[in-house]
């Protein structure tokens, strides 16, 4: 029995060529070459495809076509130019990371805190794509038409814990899928551990309420009425209560920008330490123990930790799952909290 080659792409330009089936009559040429693609196991989204069809990479009948939406008809002769992927736009830097799993096609970290996930404005250097680019090098695949690490999911830059990463395009665009469907028809599990002011009325419960931005402050996110916001649902169960602190356990059941902090928030148990949205809440300090008071000022961010990643490989098919510890200075403050 022959094993399959799971080894990524070479980054090399690749033409495509199909012949129009009697069932494909009358496919519009950008799903019909996605479809094709992916059958051809390139992995090509349909959003490139319509990118590469609108500069010129694709010809029907031994000409041109510009049209995405051009309907098809039988015995079609389709080609498809795919380019080399262009060298990633941000630069490789030496950072050093935490890789907790590596194979040909993803890999799983362990994000410190501190680090920001994705170049912006303010932060275009000493980000993790910085890192991921040095540290993967020619093994990275054109995702999107330029060799960069696949994002599928992000942790505030002040969040510590586990994060996957696809470094093909196979991998991209099964994780993606994977995200997408947070869950509840695939394989995928996301378990946060919270440090919260105050202990929840209850064990364990739901909050499902749409998130969106602020309307005012449009850098913080809220919980906003349905036709402003996107459905935004958290899981979670307190695992120790230390009277004025409890420690929760989150599952995300969606994947919306500051999720836990916001839905914590929003029950009236907003996370220590943070600034943006538990900020009313600073005068609680008082009522800790000097120790947990000091761990506390030491500790410079909201206390949010992604404990639990799992997940089915894209590629591969295996079932992942990783656990990683509280970092120190969470675990200080747990420590401090526990000897009131």
């Amino acid at each position: 029995m022959t094993t399959p080659d799971t080894s990524p792409p070479e980054a090399s330009a690749t033409d495509f060529a199909f012949t129009v089936a009697p069932e494909e009559a009358g496919a519009r040429l950008d799903r019909f070459l996605a479809d094709r693609a992916e059958i051809a196991e390139a992995h090509i989204s349909r959003t490139r495809v319509k990118t590469l069809i609108e500069q010129g990479g694709a010809m029907v009948a031994g000409r041109p076509a510009l049209d995405a939406n051009r309907r098809l008809v039988e015995g079609d002769e389709v080609t498809l130019h795919v380019p080399a992927a262009a060298p990633a736009e941000p630069k490789g830097e030496d950072i050093a990371l935490n890789i907790v799993f590596e194979d040909a096609h993803l890999l799983v970290i362990d994000k410190p805190a501190g680090l920001v996930v994705h170049p912006a404005s303010g932060h275009e250097t000493g980000t993790l794509v910085n890192a991921l680019i040095a540290h993967c090098g020619e093994t990275l695949s054109g995702i999107g038409g330029v060799k960069k690490p696949g994002i599928v999911h992000r942790l505030d830059k002040d969040t510590t814990g586990l994060m996957v990463v696809a470094k093909t395009d196979a991998a991209h665009k099964g994780l993606s899928r994977l995200f997408e469907d947070h869950g509840r028809k695939l394989h995928l599990v996301r378990d946060y551990m919270a440090f919260v002011w105050g202990a929840p009325d209850r064990a364990r419960g739901v909050v499902d309420a749409p998130i969106g931005r602020h309307a005012t402050q449009r850098e913080r996110m809220a919980v906003v009425p349905a036709a402003r916001g996107r459905e935004a649902v958290t899981h979670f169960e307190t695992l120790e209560n230390f009277g004025v602190v409890a420690l929760v356990g989150c599952r995300l059941e969606t994947g919306r920008t500051h999720q836990i902090r916001v839905h914590m928030a929003h029950i009236g148990h907003p996370l220590i330490g943070d600034a943006t949205y538990g900020g009313g809440f600073k005068t609680k300090s008082s009522l800790l123990t000097p120790d947990a008071r000091a761990a506390l000022a030491n500790l410079g961010r909201q206390a949010l930790h992604a404990a639990t990643l799992g997940f089915e490989h894209p590629v591969t098919r295996e079932e992942m799952l990783f656990e990683s510890p509280l970092p120190k200075d969470l675990e200080l403050l747990r420590t401090a909290l526990a000897a009131r």
